[in-house]
Formats: structure tokens, sequence, C-alpha cells
């Protein structure tokens, strides 16, 4: 058996766990590939995700659109614009990915792996995309939507249209002037990738102490998930119960 008929065996617990018989079982092994595997693989026989993330970015945008269309008729273009934005940022499609457990399937280089790869926000987020990309070529767009729109309907549902989806980086700041009297700030803490496809990870910070970290493609879109992530934190009750940091106010509306 060569590695290739290798790899597939092993993917085809994948498979059963998300009801996905792939016609060609190359694409789903490429999907999990990142470049780091080749670097220490060069004999390899089969590609890297990059690709098919590619792909997978815009059939992702394409279906969340689609579904925000119909699902909120009376929404108006810039919300339903903000609300995709939420619904396909990095840390959302790494939190889908890790439903399914993708990451105990991606192959990465040794490094990659040592150094907290198969958890890594970015990492996750694109072998996802590279995922549904791969659905899309292997079984077209129906199939690419019964499996990414399962992710999408819960999500939407928990939030409140009028209020939740508007734009993080506001409410946040609404509800620490109000509250705390204080103005967040943003730092950019880290950047990786090269120039036409950079990664920034950013932190929020309330009164010097920081309250979240987005990851996102620009560095507008990484502040909004710090922001998000940070709204998500304060008014968890689970966590601040524990904590006993419990905000004193609502978030605003």
């Amino acid at each position: 058996m060569d590695d290739l008929e290798a790899r597939l065996e092993v993917l085809s617990t994948l498979q059963q766990s998300l009801g996905l018989v792939f016609r060609d079982l190359s694409l789903l092994l490429q999907a999990l590939t990142h470049s780091s595997y080749l670097n220490e693989n060069p004999t390899c026989s089969w590609g890297d995700n990059e690709r098919l993330e590619f792909l997978g970015d815009a059939v992702g945008d394409f279906l969340a659109a689609e579904f925000l269309y119909e699902r909120f008729p009376h929404w108006q273009e810039g919300q339903l614009t903000s609300v995709r934005a939420e619904l396909v940022r990095t840390d959302t499609l790494a939190r889908f990915a890790r439903q399914i457990g993708l990451g105990q399937y991606l192959l990465m280089g040794r490094g990659e792996e040592q150094s907290g790869g198969r958890d890594r926000i970015a990492m996750l987020s694109d072998a996802f995309e590279a995922l549904l990309g791969a659905i899309y070529l292997d079984q077209g767009m129906e199939a690419a939507r019964r499996f990414f729109l399962p992710f999408l309907q819960p999500l939407v549902e928990t939030f409140s249209v009028a209020t939740q989806w508007r734009d993080a980086k506001s409410r946040l700041q609404e509800w620490s002037q109000a509250v705390l009297h204080e103005t967040p700030s943003y730092r950019t803490v880290q950047e990786t990738g090269p120039d036409h496809a950079k990664e920034f990870t950013v932190e929020v910070l309330i009164g010097g102490q920081v309250r979240g970290r987005g990851v996102g493609r620009s560095k507008h879109a990484a502040e909004q998930a710090a922001a998000q992530a940070a709204l998500e934190a304060l008014f968890t009750p689970a966590e601040h119960t524990a904590q006993g940091d419990r905000p004193t106010s609502q978030p605003p509306k």
C-alpha cells in the first residue's frame, strides 16, 4: 500500500463522521494537506490545500450570503454584509473545524505540528475552507450547501437579529464607555503570511487589560474579531460567575 492509499484509508473515519462519500478521494486528502507537509515530503503525489482554500472561501461567502438573503428578507445590504462577514470570519470557521475534529486529520510538517498547528485558528480556518471547496468540486453546490448550512443556522439563531449582529467594535466601545468610562484600544501583536495573503492577530484592551483577541485577513477584520471575542467573554455568565468578574451592565442594544 502506497502513502496515498494509506492516508485515504485513515480518512474514511472522517467521511463517515461527516456523512460524505467522496468520488475523488484525492480532493479530500489535498484539502487537509498544509504546504509545510509538502516541504518535508517533496515526492508527495498530491498538492497542498491553498487552491482549495481559495475556492472554498468564495463558496462559503456565497452560501452565507444566500442563506442570509433568504432568511432575512427585510434586511438591507449593510446589515447583510456585516453579518456575512461575522459568519465567515477566521475565528468562526476555526470553531466549525473544531466541531468536526478536523485538526486531528491535518497533514503538516513536524515544525508546524510541534508549534501547535493542529489547533491554530488560521490553520483550522484554512482547512475548513479547503474542505468546503473540495466538497463543491467533488459533488457540486448543493452538497456544499448541505454541509455548510447546519453550521450557520444555529449560530445565527443564537443571536438577536436586531442587536447582536451590529458592528462589534461599536457595541464594545458603547458598553465600555458607559460602564467603565474607558475607550477600547487595539494593538496588532502578530502578522503572518506572504504580502498577498497576510493574517493579522489583534488584541483589544480596556483600561490596559486584554479583553479579547482576534484573527483576520485585514487589520479591520482582526479588530472586529477581537471586539466580538471580548463581548462574548464579557457576557458569558458561566465564565464570569466562576471568575467573580461579572459585568455590571448589559451589552448595548
